[in-house]
This record gives C-alpha cells, structure tokens and sequence, in this order.
C-alpha cells in the first residue's frame, strides 16, 4: 500500500473511531480521550527529552477529579476541592522526589514538568468537560462533536487555501508552509460550518457556535504553529509515527489541545 493509501485510510480509521466514541456514550468518549492525552503525553515528553512519571500522574488524576467525579452528579464545589486537593499533593510530592533523586539542573527538569501539564494535562481535562457543561453535568455529545467538525473545516481548508493559492507566509521561521490566504480560508470555512451545525446541534446557538468557530480558527493555528515551534527545536518532522501517514496523536491534536481551554472558558461562562 503506497502513502497516499495509507494516509487515507488511516485517516478515516482515526476518525471514525473519535466520532464512535463520543456518539456511543460518555464512558467511551472520557476512555478514548484519556488514552489519547497518554499518548500526547508520552510523544511531547520524548520531543522536550523529559523522563518523570509526574506528567501521567497529573493526567490521571486530572481526569479523575475533573472529569469522571463531574458525571457522577458530585457538587461542582466539591470536584473543585477535591482537584485541587490533589493537584497540590502530585505538585508538593514531585517537589520531595526531585529533592532526594539528587538530579542535575532540577530548575530545568521542573520547568518541563509544568510546561508538559500546562500545555497537554490542563488541556485535555477541559476538553474533555466540555460534554459536560450543559444541563447540569448531562453529556452533551453534540457540542464536542461540533467542535471536532469545526476544527477538522478549518484544518482542511487552511490547507487547500494555502496550497493553491498561499503567497503570504505566516511564520515561516516557525511553519514554512502556513500562509495569511491559508489562515484566512480556514477561517470563512469555519464560519460556513458553523452555520450548518447550528442548524442540526441546537444545543448552543448560531452565535455561540459562531464565536467557537472563530475561537478554532485564531487558537487553533496558534497551537499548530507552537507545535511546529517545538519540533523544529528538538529536530523531527512529526511528534510520532502512531498514525501511518498524519504522524503522531499530538500532530492530530495540536490545534484543538491549545483551543480547548478557550473555549471550555467561554462555554462556562455563557
């Protein structure tokens, strides 16, 4: 089977079984999740070069707390108190470790620790509370669905607009191949899909779906570039070779792990 076969298929597999577990129920779409941000995590911390176990732990117990408690009709101020609890406790027992392991430039080796629960454990425990934000905790599979589709709308038409007719370049110290024309195309998609999905996913309105496809398209490039940003420092082409053709999870995901958060908070707040 030559490349260009494989990436489609291994596309389409890869799509599916995300679809699946999300329509199926909330217990396979926080499964499928939660072994997706594993192996995020396990593809950023051999890029950064960075061995500890307190990455996994973070992302364990971040869903724990975040996640599994909040379907479980938990007050909310308690999943709060209980995260928070045990985020001080994985923070302050990582600090003991690293005292006696005796390790060199600790300074260093703590700042990657952070850097790797900032940018994929904090992420994906937002991400994946997003189901959850309507309704008192009720899953909501269509509002993660959509935004899926928005991003996937985005990531293909930026590619198109730009490959056919991108001059203006981006960041080309950062993503050579990122252009202004790109941005731009992935954007209008955006807008054009948001519309259609308010149509069938009436859980939110036109305008809120509106205001999240605009919040794909500005952070969804901007986690794409600071992924790119990140491999080009440590030298390789994709984060893994997982997905026969796409690279690796965090190729895959590195636009909606930095929009997420965004719009976990708008969606929160409204």
């Amino acid at each position: 089977m030559n490349e260009f076969y494989k990436r489609i298929l291994s596309g389409i597999i890869y799509v599916i079984i995300l679809v699946a577990s999300i329509l199926y129920s909330k217990i396979t779409f926080l499964s499928v999740f939660f072994i997706i941000m594993i192996f995020c995590l396990y593809e950023f911390m051999k890029m950064i070069q960075l061995k500890s176990v307190f990455p996994y732990i973070f992302g364990f117990l971040g869903f724990l707390f975040g996640n599994v408690l909040s379907v479980e009709d938990v007050p909310s101020r308690a999943i709060y108190i209980y995260a928070g609890v045990a985020l001080f406790l994985s923070v302050f027992s990582s600090f003991v470790w690293i005292l006696f392991a005796k390790k060199e430039e600790i300074i260093n080796h703590l700042g990657k620790i952070f850097l790797t629960v900032i940018y994929i454990v904090i992420p994906f425990v937002l991400m994946a509370q997003i189901p959850f934000l309507q309704n008192d905790f009720n899953y909501v599979n269509t509002v993660i669905l959509g935004v899926f589709l928005l991003i996937w709308s985005n990531d293909t038409f930026a590619y198109l607009v730009g490959k056919n007719f991108g001059k203006i370049k981006l960041l080309k110290h950062i993503s050579p191949n990122k252009t202004v024309e790109g941005f731009i195309g992935g954007m209008v998609a955006s807008f054009a899909v948001s519309y259609v999905i308010a149509q069938f996913f009436t859980e939110l309105s036109l305008t809120q779906w509106v205001v999240i496809a605009g919040l794909v398209s500005i952070f969804g490039v901007l986690g794409d570039l600071i992924e790119s940003m990140f491999k080009r420092q440590a030298g390789i082409k994709d984060s893994s070779n997982f997905i026969p053709g796409h690279g690796g999870f965090l190729d895959r995901f590195d636009s909606v792990i930095f929009a997420a958060p965004f719009i976990f908070i708008y969606l929160y707040f409204i």
